[in-house]
Order: structure tokens, then sequence, then C-alpha cells
């Protein structure tokens, strides 16, 4: 997709490093809300798009979430010896679509949706899923990094199909980690409350 869309999505990683290191250590992408949002903007994606994509993608876009509820759901089935047939299985996925909606960016909110959900299907059993609650705190680091990365070439996909995307400045900020580096979301988002404030008014005495 990043490749159609006409940018590197390794140098779209290193662009956002600083917001990926940040989602390691809170292991939630919400931490990053606002600067994945003036960062986004600083990239040349208009304030329209971004201000509608990320926010919903936070609810709607959560893939590192849908991929871990999928496999760690058929991974209990078979360490439990579970057999399902495939009206079974695309039973439990449609029904995953349904409650992964429901994970927020909250620390471990989708092993609670993955227990609600085998709770809720009655195919695996639910006491199973003892066995993968040792490494859910490193599971939901990856499920936060890759919600993360999803939500942001999202932005800059809508924003490439809607027209509001300045390639020149994406490819620019993209080529030269430098000068991506020099405009830091809080300076962004200086430079929008001073653009919305206008020109000083006059002094009267």
């Amino acid at each position: 997709v990043a490749w159609l869309t006409g940018f590197n999505i390794f140098k779209f990683i290193r662009y956002i490093k600083e917001e990926l290191l940040i989602v390691l250590g809170t292991s939630s992408s919400e931490s990053v809300l606002p600067r994945m949002i003036a960062k986004m903007e600083n990239l040349g994606c208009e304030q329209s798009v971004v201000g509608l994509v990320i926010p919903t993608g936070y609810s709607f876009n959560l893939d590192g979430t849908c991929i871990y509820l999928t496999m760690a759901a058929l991974f209990l089935a078979q360490a439990t010896n579970t057999d399902l047939s495939l009206a079974q299985q695309l039973g439990i996925i449609g029904v995953l679509l349904l409650t992964s909606k429901g994970a927020a960016g909250v620390t471990g909110s989708g092993f609670i949706v993955l227990a609600a959900t085998l709770s809720s299907v009655g195919h695996i059993p639910v006491a199973s899923i003892a066995l993968i609650l040792g490494v859910d705190r490193f599971m939901s680091e990856a499920r936060a990094l890759t919600n993360l990365i999803g939500n942001g070439v999202a932005t800059v996909v809508v924003s490439r199909w809607e027209g509001a995307l300045d390639m020149k400045k994406m490819q620019s900020h993209l080529n030269q980690e430098t000068q991506a580096e020099a405009d830091t979301p809080e300076q962004v988002l200086v430079e929008d409350e001073v653009k919305a404030a206008g020109p000083p008014k006059p002094v009267t005495f």
C-alpha cells in the first residue's frame, strides 16, 4: 500500500521513530495521539484529513489488535486440541471483527476482548487464555506499534486519495531525517496556535 501511494514504509517508520519509542514504553498508542496529529500535518497531510483519520483509526483501524485476536484464537484452539470446522472459524473471525472495535488504546485491552470473545463463542475453553497471559505484555507492545504504524500509513493514503497531500514536502521529510526532526510536534502546535490567533493587534491608549 505504501509503495502504491509513493513512499517508503521504512523511511516513514524512521520519521515516527520517537513516537514508536514512546508507544514501546507505554504499551499504548493513545499516548502519542497529539504528537502523531502534529507530525502527520508536518509531513504534508492536510489538517482536515488528519483530524478525521487519526482519531477514527484508533477505534476502526486496529491492525495489530485484529492480527493478535485471530492468531491467538487459533493458537489456543490448537494448544487445547480443539477441532474447529471452517464454519466455526469463520464465525469466530466474524465475532472478532466486531469485538475488536471495542478495544481502546488501553494497555491489555486486546487480552480482555479475546477473553470476552472466547466466552461468547464457546468453542474454545476460556481457561486456555492462561497460556498466553505471561507474554501478553510483549504482545501488547507489538499490537500498539502495529496500530500506530497502520494509522499513520492510512492517513497518508487517504490524504493522497483526497488530493490533500503535499508529495514534495513528504518526500523532503522522509529523505532528509535532519529536516524532519527540525520541526518537532511541539513547534508545529505552537505555529498552529500563532496562525489561529492572527496578527497582533495594535495597542491603543
